[in-house]
């Protein structure tokens, strides 16, 4: 997992609070940091961010650190007293869920919702994703003037706060992305923008309405087995399990062998989830905002089995597992968890996010 400091700030939870960070600089109970050791450095070079001089995702808590002299850490595992408040909070979740009339409210139209949420916030909610190419290398590789045809189709374009960052650095001609989403609000938002005009004279850019979770389609004007690069960035989160399996054969459809689909999402765990009030839970590890969107938070292993469709034993999370054209498809390339702790250095509060980050390869 490559450096990942800015992503807590960029993007924003719609039913959470933004998370109000303090300028870097030490508070007046902090020391002055001094000279790490050579015991010290060896544990910090040791860890999977070896990067120097410092870079995003870099800066790893040493057991001699005081949590509280900056404003966030990387790869920091829950302490057991967040693992207990954390328990105790999603068992007061399933011990008050949404009621069945709501959950056919939000579970029988979600595209609704998420026209209201474009309707309502339009391009001025989320921050580009000016981090892409850095967390996804072949992004940066396919806009070079000589990759040559690159054909990107990112699902869940939104109001392009992914799309516009990718068409900005592009300097290969033959470079083509297509923006869908369900929520016709947002396919509007983006076909608003200069920007959009410009490139779509020229052939690059494209955007159209599209569900992902519908059985057997493809966005227009996307042929079977043509796609390079699909893109996924808090996308599958907002699908109910028992959607996977069409939007996993959607998938795999549009992409040629050797395709890519390059996974951003929420991890089981994260601050989101343990921050929902009663009254939100839908099912297990699957909520409602208070906008009436759903999300939901994974696991690896989850998503291993997902892509994969090769399960472990005992495993029961996927819905339908036996289903023929189901689950699988897909070597997966890289798979991890990214684990930062935020700081309220103020209230001396810990607040933890995670997110899963994947590439995975059509067979």
């Amino acid at each position: 997992m490559t450096g990942s400091t800015v992503l807590a700030a960029q993007d924003a939870l719609p039913d959470v609070a933004q998370l109000k960070i303090e300028p870097e600089t030490p508070s007046s109970g902090v020391e002055t940091p001094r000279e790490e050791t050579e015991e010290e450095r060896a544990f910090r070079l040791s860890g999977p961010k070896n990067t120097e001089p410092f870079s995003f995702g870099s800066r790893v808590l040493l057991p001699t650190d005081d949590p509280f002299a900056h404003n966030a850490w990387d790869h920091v595992e829950i302490d057991d007293e967040y693992k207990e408040f954390t328990l105790t909070q999603i068992e007061k979740q399933r011990a008050n869920p949404v009621s069945d009339f709501d959950k056919g409210r939000f579970n029988g139209n979600p595209a609704k919702w998420w026209d209201i949420f474009y309707k309502n916030n339009r391009e001025n909610f989320f921050k580009d994703r000016k981090w892409l190419q850095q967390e996804f290398p072949i992004l940066s590789e396919a806009t070079k003037a000589d990759y040559g045809p690159a054909l990107v189709v990112e699902l869940g374009c939104g109001a392009g706060n992914t799309l516009f960052p990718v068409v900005k650095q592009n300097e290969n001609k033959d470079f083509v992305i297509h923006g869908c989403d369900f929520a016709t609000n947002a396919v509007n938002v983006v076909k608003a923008q200069e920007l959009y005009g410009e490139h779509n004279i020229n052939g690059n850019v494209f955007a159209s309405v599209y569900d992902l979770s519908q059985p057997d389609t493809l966005p227009d004007d996307i042929q079977p087995g043509t796609v390079d690069i699909v893109i996924m960035v808090f996308v599958f989160s907002a699908l109910a399990p028992n959607q996977w399996i069409s939007a996993l054969r959607n998938i795999r459809s549009m992409l040629k062998p050797g395709g890519k689909v390059l996974f951003r999402d929420y991890g089981r765990g994260d601050l989101a989830q343990v921050r929902f009030k009663t009254g939100r839970y839908l099912d297990e590890n699957f909520y409602i905002r208070g906008d009436g969107t759903r999300v939901y938070f994974f696991e690896e292993d989850q998503l291993r089995e997902m892509f994969s469709g090769e399960f472990t034993e005992g495993s029961d999370e996927l819905p339908e597992k036996d289903a023929e054209d189901g689950y699988g498809g897909f070597s997966v390339e890289s798979l991890g968890t990214d684990k930062r702790m935020l700081v309220n250095r103020h209230r001396k509060l810990k607040m933890y996010r995670r997110w899963m980050q994947a590439v995975f390869v059509k067979l």
